[in-house]
């Protein structure tokens, strides 16, 4: 699928050079400009409370985090890196033990200095959510990004509107 869809092609590729997605297990299901799906398969590892087997929320926040970060690189014109400026959860239940979990993410506003992203975690219905929420990325500019990683996960991709000109 990442052949035919660039925004796919970077975001698989971003999430495999960050070590916290390859230990955690965390995969990018879809992704387009408008909207990004990560899952989190279901690991004894990432258990919060061994009693219940329900997931740690550190884990679900670092999903969540790793969501809307992932989905600001295919909302912008052109790749740069964005460090998080501020994340705001909310649970709203716990996840059910022994399924993956689903985090929806979208860029809701590019401004020139902010990207403004929401994300959902949910087990399969996005109306029966395991937690919410809001965060902000700080645009630094392209000619900021280390020209190594840029390669790495821009590839041989070029975004649409580049390709366009």
């Amino acid at each position: 699928m990442s052949e035919n869809n660039p925004y796919q092609g970077r975001a698989e590729r971003f999430i495999s050079v960050l070590r916290h997605c390859q230990v955690l297990g965390i995969t990018v299901k879809e992704a387009s400009d408008k909207a990004l799906t990560l899952e989190l398969p279901y690991s004894e590892q990432h258990v919060g409370n061994p009693m219940s087997g329900v997931i740690h929320g550190g884990v679900i926040t670092t999903l969540m985090d790793t969501a809307c970060g992932t989905m600001v690189i295919n909302a912008l014109p052109e790749f740069e890196l964005c460090p998080t400026l501020d994340l705001r959860v909310d649970y709203v239940r716990a996840a059910e033990p022994h399924k993956p979990i689903y985090a929806l993410a979208e860029a809701y506003r590019v401004s020139r200095n902010v990207v403004f992203t929401r994300c959902t975690v949910h087990q399969g219905d996005t109306n029966e959510p395991v937690a919410n929420c809001v965060a902000t990325f700080m645009r630094i500019g392209s000619h900021m990004t280390p020209p190594d990683f840029q390669k790495i996960v821009v590839g041989d991709d070029t975004y649409p509107e580049q390709g366009e000109k």
